[in-house]
């Protein structure tokens, strides 16, 4: 009863802080990259402040030396939409690639185009990879790290699903590093339960992976290094405990 009241009051007051964003975000959109960011930055790390203080979920992270001085490429699982909010609390600029039909969302739409994003034809093929490629290597050289879910869809806490090699053919066109991240956020935020658990989500960077060999070598040098990570992590031992 408590965890449904304690989410109940997140959903809330995360809907009303979006839509307040949402209409802020009109005002930001002529301005500046930098300041757009920024507005993105604040909208995520707000709602991270708020499902910390209305349902007990924190998050940790390791690996933070990991991270390469210049931008690279993210590969992570994806596990619920959490991910996409604590990542810009980890990182100061970020281009992620999602499908393109998040940006006929009334109002929330709106502010996704902020933060120079990658909409694309999940459905596009060849077409879509090549979009990609293009569109990423241009946010790299403007000092975005761009970050690519290659499930292509959530998965249940503990699980990983196939990679497409998406993310490992752009760091090989670019010659950034691959950095390969796991998160085990569907423990606590599932994507068939809206109530959301206490507890820690752990968030692990790996070791930047260089952007040699071909890309089907490199998406399962981190599909490997993602799938170990996510197996030490376990199911969810912080809420079992609450």
């Amino acid at each position: 009863m408590i965890r449904t009241i304690r989410s109940a009051l997140f959903y809330g007051g995360f809907t009303i802080w979006t839509l307040i964003w949402a209409i802020f975000s009109l005002a930001v959109a002529p301005l500046p990259l930098p300041a757009r960011v920024w507005a993105s930055r604040l909208w995520a790390r707000t709602g991270v402040g708020w499902l910390h203080w209305s349902c007990g979920l924190r998050y940790r992270v390791s690996g933070l030396a990991n991270i390469p001085a210049t931008p690279c490429v993210i590969v992570a699982n994806h596990q619920s939409a959490l991910e996409t909010l604590l990542f810009w609390c980890i990182f100061p600029q970020l281009s992620f690639v999602l499908k393109k039909e998040l940006f006929r969302i009334p109002v929330i739409g709106w502010g996704l185009r902020l933060a120079w994003p990658i909409g694309i034809d999940r459905n596009g093929g060849r077409e879509a990879l090549l979009q990609v490629i293009e569109q990423g290597k241009l946010r790299l050289a403007a000092g975005f790290h761009v970050v690519i879910f290659p499930e292509g869809t959530r998965h249940p806490c503990g699980t990983v699903g196939p990679f497409s090699s998406t993310a490992a053919g752009l760091a090989i066109r670019a010659q950034v590093p691959l950095l390969p991240i796991a998160v085990n956020s569907g423990c606590f935020w599932s994507r068939t339960d809206w109530r959301k658990w206490p507890g820690v989500v752990e968030v692990h960077i790996g070791p930047a992976l260089p952007p040699a060999g071909k890309a089907g070598s490199l998406n399962q040098q981190a599909h490997d290094w993602i799938t170990a990570a996510i197996a030490e992590m376990g199911t969810r031992p912080a809420a079992k405990a609450l």
